[in-house]
């Protein structure tokens, strides 16, 4: 008789804000969880960042890429997501912002409207409290040394004064530990963690490095893995690394899944046979939680459709991109003191975003469709990349400094102090101290659908022309930040191609009131499909405004409570698990 396969009371696919917070809380009501994230642990200093480590930074196991960058590229928009223990906390730039309280909006969908939000603010107000608290967020701390003088973030305070929005400017919460408590913000002290983090490693206060986007390599940002799923796995829960799900189904009353266990690839190298053929594990449980993120999420339901009779037919509807889109300060000016003078903005130092500029939506008194503008940093490699871009220049410099240096060994001159040369070499580097990424988002339209092509490949159908009028409203403001910094504004190239970038794909299982109007209930459950949840951006059925991952998270909390509950009901609860005791940080 074959042995029975292994069995949980919930399977989790995706380790991101949702299938973290839900891995956290349903272990803590003692159920036995299992989380399968197809990607690797990440712990300090691991994140490349040398130009040979980082062209493997990439995720596509049927070339040989195992990294932590995911891709995808449609006729109207690309996205970026992440693939790795923690989801999209591992590249996301921290910024924790509620979903604005009027825009939970309640559209008639059968009449031109374009939302409708089953659940409200005041509802998700104890979970945004919660997950808050579990992630820990502290604000840009401005009124201490040294980051009082941080200049990118003074100079977007500056632009909202000049242009009239300046009570509409904020310090936003940030998932980044700046100072432990009760003491003074200071960069790169050991983080006191009240338990140790699943890693075993020491964290360290943020260092003001900006490479938040690419990987904190010193544990400054509170990732998913330093904060819900490190406690997930103090309270049982399983986490199962380098796992890829590639279906499911129901049978018996329980849901099964099967995935590729990619722990024995050799990265690097393409796989001796196609991925397709690779074996598969098989594990079942009572519950299934898709939270592969709004990508991974509706591909897996899409591809596995057949098995799901019932399913409503909205799966892939109410896609959209968060409104994102990024454009750029260039040579930002400053004439205060009667001459023109560069206005250093030092875009590498500090996180990557400190401050927000929200314009309101005309639900909350504004005009047409709301949106958040953000000063968006970078890693300091990025001002050298910019600076030594100028090849002619550069080289003219160096001719400088060697005729210089090769008087000196001729004899032909007396003075042996180069020093001043090869600062020359440098040249001013204003170009990149006066010059800063903005990246705004808020409000589109969600009206993109996700389908699987020909070659059973995922597909989006989502075009910026529908959302003409909010992308032209971000670049007039965006135009206006720039000329109150007394700079120019670029726009991003790709949107001439009627293309956008977008880091917050939303949509593509919403939630509604019915299966005629959404894929999932406003806990999640998908319709016709008792136990079946889905935990991510994908349900949610229309953009969150600023930044959506507190607001999965939020939603996640919730979805847990009502697994909870349904699991109360078939079974007795069980005794609560004792809290280990304090134990101080590796020093």
């Amino acid at each position: 008789m074959p042995a029975r396969r292994e069995h949980f009371d919930a399977i989790i696919v995706g380790s991101g804000f949702g299938g973290s917070v839900m891995a956290w809380r349903l272990a803590e009501a003692g159920l036995r969880v299992c989380v399968l994230e197809r990607g690797k642990t990440y712990p300090p200093g691991s994140f490349p960042r040398s130009p040979y480590a980082m062209r493997r930074n990439f995720w596509d196991p049927s070339e040989g890429l195992h990294g932590l960058f995911n891709l995808w590229s449609f006729r109207g928009l690309g996205g970026v997501v992440a693939s790795g223990l923690g989801g999209g906390s591992l590249i996301y730039a921290n910024v924790l912002l509620r979903k604005d309280e009027k825009t939970f909006v309640r559209e008639n969908l059968q009449d031109g409207g374009y939302e409708y939000w089953p659940v409200t603010r005041e509802e998700l107000e104890p979970h945004y409290d919660t997950v808050e608290k579990m992630i820990g967020t502290q604000r840009y701390p401005l009124e201490h040394e040294p980051y009082r003088q941080t200049a990118k973030t003074l100079a977007m305070k500056l632009a909202a004064e000049r242009m009239g929005l300046q009570e509409d400017w904020q310090l936003p919460p940030l998932a980044v530990t700046f100072a432990n408590p009760g003491q003074p913000p200071i960069p790169g002290e050991p983080i006191q963690e009240r338990q140790p983090n699943l890693h075993g490693r020491t964290r360290l206060t943020c260092r003001l490095c900006g490479e938040c986007d690419f990987g904190c390599n010193y544990g400054s940002k509170n990732t998913l893995d330093y904060t819900a799923l490190s406690e997930a796995k103090r309270l049982g829960a399983e986490l199962r690394v380098r796992c890829e799900v590639k279906s499911f189904w129901p049978e018996d009353g329980e849901y099964v899944v099967e995935y590729v266990d990619h722990s024995e690839a050799r990265e690097g190298e393409r796989p001796e046979v196609p991925t397709s053929m690779l074996p598969r594990t098989v594990i079942s449980a009572d519950k299934l939680i898709l939270a592969a993120g709004t990508f991974g999420t509706a591909y897996l339901l899409l591809n596995n459709r057949a098995a799901f009779p019932g399913l409503s037919e909205q799966l892939g509807t109410r896609f959209c991109g968060n409104g994102d889109l990024l454009g750029f300060l260039f040579k930002c000016t400053n004439q205060s003191k009667g001459k023109r003078e560069p206005r250093i903005l030092d875009g590498g130092h500090g996180p990557v975003i400190t401050s927000a500029l929200h314009i309101r939506d005309a639900a909350e008194g504004g005009t047409g469709r709301g949106y958040y503008i953000e000063d968006a940093g970078y890693p300091e490699f990025v001002n050298w990349l910019y600076e030594s871009g100028n090849q002619l220049a550069v080289l003219r410099r160096f001719a400088r400094l060697g005729h210089k240096v090769v008087k000196g060994w001729l004899g032909l001159s007396r003075d042996t102090d180069v020093s001043a040369e090869i600062a020359e070499v440098l040249g001013d580097c204003v170009g990149s101290a006066s010059s800063l990424p903005l990246l705004a988002m808020g409000r589109d339209l969600p009206d993109g659908r996700m389908t699987l092509n020909r070659d059973g490949l995922l597909d989006v159908d989502w075009r910026i022309r529908r959302s003409s009028s909010y992308f032209q409203r971000v670049r007039r403001t965006m135009a206006e930040i720039a000329d109150a910094l007394e700079g120019k504004l670029i726009p991003n190239p790709l949107s001439y191609l009627s293309r956008v970038i977008t880091v917050h794909p939303l949509g593509g299982c919403p939630m509604g009131r019915s299966a005629e109007e959404g894929v999932v209930d406003a806990y999640g459950e998908v319709f016709n499909h008792p136990g079946l949840y889905v935990a991510d951006g994908a349900v949610m059925p229309g953009p969150t405004g600023p930044n959506p991952s507190l607001t999965i998270a939020a939603l996640a909390d919730r979805f847990a409570e009502h697994v909870i509950e349904r699991s109360r009901r078939i079974a007795p609860s069980p005794s609560p698990t004792p809290e280990a005791p304090w134990v101080p940080p590796p020093m």
